[in-house]
């Protein structure tokens, strides 16, 4: 079976910019938000591969920027990720859900902290 000449690219040379991000892809901004959130280490790669249940290679290009996850992992990162969702409404233009999503995420931290305080310090 031989492919023909109309068969799709699979992965196109330019890539779909936004320019809020200046001329960042959107595979490259992802990027950036997944070793924010999880690290640059080989354990993150398996780490979201796993939560995403995904091959560790198309994970790896992902933390490398060569590709995007495709929308049904995009949404279990987002499910996982406060730094990918904070990127995907930056680039939406939804600065103000963005403001919401680190105060929710900061009162989480506060619970967290006043929790190890009580533990450390009993009344």
């Amino acid at each position: 079976m031989s492919f023909t000449k109309k068969d799709r690219n699979v992965q196109s040379k330019s890539g779909k910019t936004f320019p809020e991000m200046s001329s960042s892809s959107l595979g490259e901004v992802l990027a950036l938000a997944l070793k924010k959130e999880f690290g640059a280490v080989a354990s993150s790669v398996k780490t979201v591969a796993r939560l995403t249940n995904s091959n560790e290679r198309a994970v790896r290009n992902w933390f490398d920027g060569k590709n995007s996850p495709s929308a049904d992992n995009l949404v279990v990162l987002l499910r996982h990720s406060d730094q990918v969702l904070a990127v995907v409404l930056e680039l939406a233009d939804r600065r103000d859900l963005v403001v919401a999503v680190g105060l929710s995420s900061l009162r989480a931290q506060l619970v967290d902290v006043v929790a190890a305080i009580d533990k450390t310090h009993p009344d």
